[in-house]
């Protein structure tokens, strides 16, 4: 399996999935860790990939959605944005409504 359907697998498969530097647990930037902390916030689990550990998701994932910089995050298939996004998303409520959408979508089997 190359690399972009590895990244498409992850994003299809996840209904909430971040790409970023490091891990919920020891982010290792500021800009991942201030996407958890907003992910957090909406009290559902979400699916992570450390770019770090995987060179080829590292290269290839920007082409993936044309978004040059990381974290990325990926709802309900679709990519929502890099870290400033994720956080207006957050304050404005409208991120936990996303999150909790897609993961309910995701257990009952269904797809948007």
């Amino acid at each position: 399996m190359d690399t972009l359907d590895r990244i498409r697998e992850q994003v299809e498969g996840n209904p909430v999935v971040l790409y970023m530097k490091g891990t919920p647990q020891f982010p290792m930037c500021g800009f991942s860790a201030r996407a958890v902390e907003a992910l957090k916030a909406c009290g559902e689990p979400f699916a992570y990939v450390n770019v770090l550990v995987d060179a080829d998701i590292m290269q290839n994932l920007p082409r993936y959605a044309d978004w040059p910089t990381f974290p990325q995050l990926y709802i309900s298939g679709d990519l929502v944005g890099g870290c400033d996004i994720t956080l207006e998303l957050h304050a404005s409520g409208d991120l936990q409504k996303m999150v909790k959408e897609a993961v309910a979508v995701k257990a009952e089997g269904g797809t948007e």
